[in-house]
């Protein structure tokens, strides 16, 4: 069974953002899909299975955006 998981990124301003967001957030095991804008400041993960949401967190802060796991 396929979850989403949704994040607020703060800092995002433009496609580049997205891109650096996608990049590092796609390397998380178990990530299967990555839906990002810098318009909403939303993340969507996809993954067939639980996903550490620390490392996702930690992923969009190594592109240099903060995130908080959506409730």
């Amino acid at each position: 069974m396929s979850t989403t998981t949704e994040f607020e990124v703060t800092g995002m301003t433009c496609g580049h953002c997205e891109l650096s967001v996608r990049e590092e957030v796609q390397e998380v095991p178990g990530v299967e899909t990555v839906e990002v804008s810098a318009k909403t400041g939303k993340l969507v993960i996809g993954s067939q299975g639980p996903v550490d949401e620390v490392a996702v967190i930690a992923a969009a802060e190594e592109a240099g955006y903060q995130a908080v796991k959506q409730q």
